[in-house]
């Protein structure tokens, strides 16, 4: 199913950050401002087609009434397989004294939370991303936006069951660590070195028992305020900094 960009902002937003699109449907009668002008002058850089069509068009097509004049489609996410991102993984491992990233996001559900954490595994040199292919989040335009375009560098994997790539990671010589507020083993005492596959939960109900069940070991990050969790990007990304400290 196509995902369509609606809205003149939003899709310069999506033009900046290299979101991968089809072309541009614009209304012939749109009234030309400066935004319109950016939209066709960064469509024209990257060789974007622009498609004039009757307002009437815009206007069933839109879901929620704000396309502006403007709407794009999106191209679909090119996912890879587990077996991509375990050779990539072994290939850095070489390049890098042995370490290596892998994230596997238990049932994440927002496309938002998805892009940052994107952002912060392609900036410590994660290997890739494995996600479930049903109940979850899915690449979309709210991931590239989030991720300020990270998600174009960063394999992503869409598996029917997230417990065969834990093995198929162990196998290959990785770690599994579940990121957990319900243990009493703080990050900074856990021992992260090497190649590690790290399990981020979903945003209400954390990492699953069946995937719990299944990872070598749990970490928490320690919390001194009332709050009593983090979002689970922040959380990512503290965490991923501790594993590229201690691997460094």
């Amino acid at each position: 199913m196509t995902d369509y960009i609606e809205g003149r902002r939003p899709l310069i937003e999506a033009l900046r950050t290299e979101v991968p699109l089809q072309y541009i449907l614009m209304a012939d009668n749109v009234k030309r401002d400066s935004l319109i002008g950016d939209i066709e002058r960064k469509a024209r850089q990257r060789n974007i087609e622009i498609r004039k069509v009757p307002k009437k068009k815009l206007d069933d097509m839109s879901e929620r009434g704000s396309h502006q004049g403007v709407m794009a489609a999106t191209k679909p996410f090119e996912y890879v397989g587990t077996r991509d991102i375990t050779n990539a993984a072994a290939v850095y491992a070489e390049e890098h004294n042995g370490r290596a990233l892998v994230v596997i996001l238990d049932h994440i559900t927002d496309a938002g939370n998805l892009g940052a954490i994107a952002r912060s595994a392609e900036a410590v040199g994660a290997s890739g991303i494995i996600i479930p292919g049903k109940r979850a989040a899915s690449v979309t335009a709210a991931t590239y936006k989030s991720s300020a375009g990270a998600i174009s560098h960063m394999p992503v994997a869409k598996v029917a069951n997230l417990n065969d790539s834990i093995e198929r990671l162990k196998k290959e010589g990785f770690w599994v660590a579940a990121a957990s507020e319900q243990v009493d083993g703080m990050i900074w005492d856990t021992n992260l070195k090497g190649k590690i596959a790290l399990v981020m939960g979903n945003e209400n109900e954390g990492v699953s028992r069946l995937v719990l069940d299944n990872c070598d070991f749990t970490c928490a990050l320690p919390m001194e305020g009332k709050v009593g969790s983090l979002n689970v990007a922040q959380a990512f990304t503290a965490c991923a900094y501790e594993w590229l400290r201690q691997n460094f």
